[in-house]
């Protein structure tokens, strides 16, 4: 544990000010620890110009042995935008249920905001057999280090086995601290989990090496076992409105919602047309495009088709479009109903990104692309010839004359 001198302390806040896990405050003058979010990390110790610190034992959580199979059950932490859940949740929350059956335990949905009680029955609808619910105005935004401490808090105090996540701005924003608060092993962007019947480890599947193979990651020595899982990936289940859960109110002490990170806005961007992840069809720019005018014929037929428009990375990075229509490893994951490919090659990094979709239709003029692997509806042309067809054909059905 980390302990201080009181009669050498002089409340100088050198302390509060090294340490990156909130563990320290001041008060009255002089320092006090917080001995369940501290790591032991040493760096109040050597900022200490008092020598009043001192670190006793060896550094983090590694020094509690755990026992294995005192960590039950499975989390899925719940993630609200504006009010309205985030489709992952729903996704996580599906495949949860799957797990926990096979672990034979319970599924836990973690619900942290501001005035978002009222929301919990939802999630037990969605397939949750409980839901945790922190209820405080300081969770009105994303302020990553408290919602880290409170979500290491309750692991502490409950020990979930499998704690879930989305691997979205929210999700890789504050998770990756709450895995280094409870020194457990983290693997993110999974696009697949399972259980291993034998040890009842979980099998976390992840693109690796630039996309290239898939690598199936094992957390066997500490608990709990944590993934953030990309968005679209998953089937949520459909609701249920038959389902009976357990909503628990949790207190907490007022010195976890402390942060020095204060909002000073939070603005909603508004886009045109529907947003790209939601979108039931998705039309998506590659390389094979060549130029910005058939971007703008892209554009189009996106306009006509009511569709969603993504790119690959060669053509945001050419500054066609904007860096949030990358659709692949290194940007968003997509599952329409129907995804339109021109002049995509069909490299691994993009497709981990929309195979999801129900009907993949692609146009290149390289036969042998790998996107026709994995294509419903295939056509091997130039894109420049087959585009101005397809828009004049579809929009003019649609009653769009001027096409």
């Amino acid at each position: 544990m980390v302990t201080v001198d009181i009669e050498k302390c002089v409340g100088c806040g050198e302390c509060e000010d090294v340490c990156t896990f909130g563990a320290i405050s001041i008060v009255d003058e002089k320092a006090v620890v917080d001995q369940d979010v501290c790591t032991r990390c040493g760096a109040c110790a050597e900022a200490c110009p008092e020598g009043a610190i001192e670190v006793k034992g060896e550094a983090g959580l590694s020094g509690q042995d755990r026992v294995l199979e005192d960590w039950k059950g499975v989390w899925v932490v719940a993630e609200t935008r504006h009010g309205n859940f985030a489709p992952v949740t729903f996704e996580l929350l599906g495949k949860g249920r799957e797990l926990a059956k096979d672990l034979s335990t319970e599924l836990t949905a973690v619900l942290m905001g501001k005035d978002i009680k009222a929301q919990a029955e939802t999630l037990i609808v969605r397939g949750a057999d409980r839901v945790l619910v922190v209820d405080n105005p300081a969770l009105e935004n994303l302020v990553d280090d408290v919602f880290a401490r409170i979500l290491a808090r309750l692991a502490r105090d409950e020990k979930p086995e499998i704690i879930l996540a989305g691997a979205t701005a929210m999700g890789r924003s504050f998770i990756p601290q709450v895995a280094t608060l409870l020194e457990t092993g983290l693997t993110a962007d999974c696009t697949g989990l399972e259980i291993s019947p034998d040890s009842r480890n979980l099998l976390q599947t992840r693109p690796a090496f630039g996309g290239n193979l898939m690598a199936t990651i094992v957390c066997d020595t500490t608990r709990p076992q944590m993934a953030t899982v990309r968005p679209h990936v998953l089937k949520a289940l459909d609701p249920d409105p038959s389902r009976k859960g357990r909503v628990v109110d949790v207190e907490l002490e007022k010195d976890l919602f402390n942060s020095r990170i204060k909002v000073l806005e939070s603005v909603v961007e508004e886009v045109e047309g529907p947003g790209l992840t939601d979108a039931e069809i998705v039309i998506t720019a590659g390389r094979g495009v060549e130029n910005q005018k058939y971007i703008a014929l892209l554009e189009g037929l996106a306009h006509c088709m009511e569709a969603g428009i993504g790119a690959t990375r060669a053509v945001t990075d050419a500054g066609w479009l904007p860096g949030r229509a990358q659709i692949g490893q290194t940007g968003v994951t997509v599952s329409p109903k129907l995804y339109m490919g021109f002049g995509v090659s069909g490299a691994i990094q993009h497709l981990v990104g929309m195979q999801g979709a129900d009907i993949i239709v692609a146009v290149n003029k390289d036969p042998d692309a790998p996107i026709f692997d994995i294509a419903t509806y295939g056509i091997v042309g130039d894109v420049k010839e087959v585009l101005p067809l397809l828009y004049q054909r579809i929009c003019q059905e649609r009653g769009i004359e001027d096409a």
